[in-house]
């Protein structure tokens, strides 16, 4: 399986991915980097390894769970637990003291996967106190009703291994579990963030990346713990005007929520350095690509983290 380069994601230190499959929400799904990788990786192929001459085949990690089409990858609509990667977190001690994103290729509440599947995953970090880990989605429904109605109990049962003794004292919600929800303008904002907002949780955040539209007024702010901002960067990267960013921090900054400014992503401020023409755009930005443009907002780095 293709392993992400550890920081590749500047808001976490690792990533961890027990699921593997998922299928498109919303319009933040289109050029979804998660697609991308698992169709590269999603053909059968011929074992590099192999010395002798013969072609045995080999099955790549994504084969069936996304493939190459004549309009891009897409995802099969194939999501299953991959139980070798269930316990990997279990052997990382690395990973202690340390964030850890979960699901980076998926989403633990996709609709395909049993609730006996997210119980095992939210096992594991139960077994793991030392390690927070970062959970992500676009189905926020789901997870509401799976954490608000879910006793503890039931689900130490139902992960279907002998950890039950180990943390049947654990409290609930999971103090080192951190919930999430990704918005990518106003539609969803009050859907989504209302939803994470009934759900209990140690820490709850919204990820705004990548930004396709304006958030506006953004009811339920107060009741968050962080947020994350981004443009959205790759081929055919759609711009984000820069008041958009100004705007949420400057209403994080008088709630008190911690602001975590990520990029800009494919396209910066007018005016931001480049060597050659560059696309300009009509809400002021201009397409240097992501590595130029950068991540400070107004000349400077919002990169704050809940409870620092």
């Amino acid at each position: 399986m293709p392993k992400q380069r550890e920081g590749g994601i500047s808001w976490t230190d690792y990533s961890w991915n027990p699921i593997r499959g998922c299928s498109r929400v919303s319009r933040g799904c289109e050029h979804c980097y998660a697609e991308k990788i698992a169709a590269r990786f999603s053909d059968d192929g011929v074992n590099p390894h192999d010395k002798s001459g013969q072609s045995d085949e080999i099955s790549q990690p994504f084969a069936g769970f996304a493939e190459r089409t004549t309009s891009g990858p897409r995802w099969t609509g194939k999501v299953e637990l991959i139980e070798h990667k269930l316990t990997e977190p279990l052997h990382r001690p690395s990973w202690r003291g340390k964030r850890v994103f979960v699901n980076s290729m998926s989403d633990l509440f996709h609709e395909k996967l049993s609730d006996d599947d997210v119980s095992a995953v939210y096992a594991v970090m139960a077994l793991c106190p030392e390690v927070t880990f970062q959970v992500l989605t676009k189905r926020p429904k789901r997870m509401a009703e799976w954490v608000r109605y879910t006793h503890p109990n039931e689900i130490w049962d139902r992960a279907q291994h002998d950890w039950t003794e180990e943390i049947s004292n654990r409290p609930w919600p999971l103090p080192n579990v951190h919930l999430g929800v990704s918005v990518e303008g106003q539609e969803h904002w009050v859907p989504r963030v209302r939803a994470l907002c009934e759900t209990p949780a140690a820490v709850r955040f919204v990820s705004y990346e990548p930004a396709l539209g304006p958030l506006g007024e953004m009811p339920y702010l107060n009741l968050l713990d962080w947020l994350i901002a981004g443009g959205e960067s790759g081929p055919g990267a759609r711009p984000a005007h820069p008041d958009w960013f100004r705007k949420v921090r400057d209403q994080c900054a008088a709630a008190g929520v911690p602001f975590f400014f990520k990029q800009w992503g494919e396209w910066a401020p007018v005016g931001t350095p480049h060597p050659r023409p560059a696309p300009v755009c009509s809400m002021g930005v201009v397409n240097v690509g992501k590595k130029r443009a950068g991540s400070l907002l107004d000349g400077k780095e919002h990169k704050e983290f809940p409870n620092d």
